[in-house]
């Protein structure tokens, strides 16, 4: 089953995010991950929702996913993310 990481951030740094959004893609890539969403237009349908960023990243299974939250080629740029924004990050299965 397919692995989903869906990060929902708000942006501190809009500077920084930049050199952010350069950082994370290789490592992502090495674990098979791709980009389904990344930013974008957001229109709420139902409830509240106070995030001004939504990213969506595919992986070919949870385990990937999880492997690339938590290894040693993402740490770096996550430390800096966590710095220049807030939000949440969740690990879904899919199809």
């Amino acid at each position: 089953m397919k692995g989903y990481i869906i990060f929902q951030e708000n942006v501190f740094d809009k500077e920084g995010f930049e050199k952010y959004k350069l950082m994370s893609p290789d490592s992502i890539a090495r674990y098979g991950g791709e980009f389904v969403v990344r930013g974008g237009e957001i229109e709420v349908l139902e409830g509240k929702f106070d995030f001004e960023r939504v990213v969506v990243i595919q992986f070919p299974s949870v385990e990937q996913a999880r492997s690339w939250y938590f290894s040693d080629e993402y740490e770096e740029a996550k430390e800096f993310r966590l710095k220049i924004s807030a939000g949440q990050a969740v690990l879904v299965q899919g199809l």
